[in-house]
């Protein structure tokens, strides 16, 4: 008896289902209703956005905390364009995702060319692999493909386009059911030889660690690496929390590219061993034909050569794996001069508590921070939105485990803080999550705050107000420039929060914001804490302070 036919959008979801998904994040159109109604039935959670961006960063959020692709889904048209930042967030920020566009009938259409936008090609810069679904019989092969690509080294999102007409084409072909997870290759064992020869001839070796160890849960292997070997640390900002950074080898994170403190420490270093970092993350530091230091590429991927980054050895393979083995291999762990390294972490250590109890209101950005680590456990998530505030909790925020600190400095794009907290809070509703928002990045997705109500999340929204875009304005001071056109208007933020549905607060007393953070975690549900800044600090510490500096010796 012949196999019973269903429609190629119950092939499309059960081939989802069939990898994993339980959610898919969207704004659907017209084009995508045979798809929803697949979905409706079927055992994934639709969680309907008020933005194709939004749903997009959540989609990239899920793929960075799980490993597995987030799905999101869009209409044709203006819903597909509005995917295109987080297509690009996803793609330089390494996060594995697998986007749904809806499209005309591709056999037959009595609309002409009214919302026709070639999505394929325009994803294509943007993902792994981009196609339009042609046929059902082509459906179980695609979807395992975009899944297959979108998690392999170095995970980043994938597209697929399903027109209409294929959507409802009856089909009887099966699911592919066996989805297999291919492990990563281990490195070669001469350069991890070569890796020890280096490690145990330096005199002065520094750990960098950046966005790919925090990937894969490098935790365990690196942790062991620095309590053998007792090499001193940095991080790069989407490094950070990899390892405890309490630990007494923490030297600091490289929130800036040159002229740091923590720069003083590398131009020491003789060897830098750089595990999980690529250069599209913004270089934490720059080399320079003629260094004395040398640097070993660990990663799951070769290195991109750049006139800034172009290490001596490669050591390609499993990061995990690959720590592990150097771990193992040194023996004789040499007795390396740490001196130098020490009296920079304690010129940092003192530097990043300077000013971190200051009465003075508005909010200084060192108190916000110093509070905010005060009010967060030690799981607790903190996502940030892009602007100056980031550098901040960059330097002076210790991470205490990985994944706890969730911001982008790949696209580094305004809009992701409040969305990307959203998942992280339905992913772990037992722990205290917080979005950081500027006011000019807040107001960019602010819409999701119905969405956060909606979805019933216990989730704390910090904005911190200065009535302008604060990163650009330190940027055009620091040229020289006159102050010039960085100036806007806010809402009633408070007002706003509770328009949605949400709580909202307003802190007047600096001594009062650290009482709110706590009430309103223990209060659950959604807060949104409206608190002035003030960003005067920026120019003294990082420009005058960095440019007067003078290295510790």
């Amino acid at each position: 008896m012949p196999a019973k036919k269903s429609k190629a959008s119950d092939l499309f979801v059960r081939a989802l289902e069939n990898e994993g998904v339980k959610y898919i994040f969207g704004v659907p159109g017209e084009e995508n209703l045979d798809l929803l109604e697949s979905i409706r039935t079927s055992s994934i959670q639709f969680i309907l956005t008020r933005h194709e961006q939004a749903a997009g960063f959540m989609a990239a959020t899920y793929g960075r905390l799980t490993g597995e692709p987030g799905v999101c889904l869009s209409t044709l048209g203006p819903g597909a364009t509005n995917l295109v930042t987080a297509a690009a967030y996803a793609k330089l920020g390494g996060m594995p995702m697998v986007m749904l566009t809806g499209q005309k009938p591709i056999k037959s259409s009595k609309q002409g060319r009214f919302q026709i936008v070639d999505v394929v090609r325009m994803l294509e810069p943007l993902t792994k692999m981009t196609r339009q679904v042609v046929g059902s019989a082509s459906i179980p092969s695609l979807v395992r493909e975009s899944f297959r690509l979108a998690a392999e080294e170095c995970p980043g999102p994938v597209h697929l386009e399903l027109p209409e007409d294929i959507a409802e084409e009856k089909t009887d072909e099966p699911v592919l059911f066996t989805v297999t997870h291919a492990r990563r290759p281990d490195a070669d064992q001469k350069a991890i030889a070569r890796a020890i020869q280096m490690l145990q001839a330096a005199k002065k070796p520094l750990l960098l660690i950046g966005a790919g160890a925090n990937r894969k849960w490098a935790h365990e292997s690196l942790s062991e690496f620095v309590e053998k070997t007792q090499i001193p640390f940095f991080n790069t900002q989407m490094g950070k929390g990899v390892i405890d950074e309490r630990h007494p080898c923490f030297l600091g994170t490289a929130a800036l590219s040159s002229g740091d403190y923590l720069h003083c420490a590398i131009e020491q270093a003789d060897l830098i061993i750089n595990v999980g970092h690529d250069i599209v993350e913004k270089p934490p530091f720059l080399m320079e034909q003629g260094d004395k230091h040398h640097v070993i590429h660990i990663n799951f991927l070769p290195a991109h050569v750049d006139p800034v980054y172009f290490p001596q050895l490669e050591v390609v393979g499993d990061i995990g794996t690959t720590i592990r083995r150097l771990t193992e291999g040194l023996t004789d762990i040499p007795e390396y001069d740490f001196d130098y390294f020490k009296r920079v972490k304690n010129g940092i250590d003192t530097h990043i508590v300077e000013r971190s109890d200051d009465p003075a209101f508005p909010l200084i950005p060192q108190r916000v921070v110093a509070d905010v680590r005060t009010a967060m456990p030690c799981n607790g998530v903190i996502a940030l939105d892009n602007g100056i505030y980031k550098i901040w909790f960059a330097r002076n925020y210790l991470a205490h485990e990985p994944n706890t600190v969730l911001l982008d400095n790949a696209l580094a794009s305004m809009g992701a803080g409040l969305p990307s907290a959203m998942m992280a809070a339905m992913l772990y509703p037992e722990r205290q999550v917080m979005a950081i928002c500027g006011d000019g990045g807040f107001m960019m997705n602010s819409q999701e705050m119905e969405t956060a109500v909606r979805l019933k999340l216990n989730l704390v929204v910090l904005i911190l107000r200065d009535d302008a875009y604060g990163m650009i304005r330190w940027k055009q001071e620091d040229y020289g420039f006159p102050d010039y056109s960085l100036d806007f208007g806010n809402p009633d933020f408070v007002a706003y929060a509770k328009s949605y549905g949400a709580k909202g607060h307003r802190i007047e007393k600096t001594e009062d914001f650290v009482p709110t953070l706590q009430h309103c975690f223990k209060a659950g549900g959604v807060h949104l804490i409206d608190t002035p800044v003030d960003y005067s600090e920026n120019q003294r510490v990082l420009i005058d302070e960095l440019k007067h500096k003078v290295c510790l010796i």
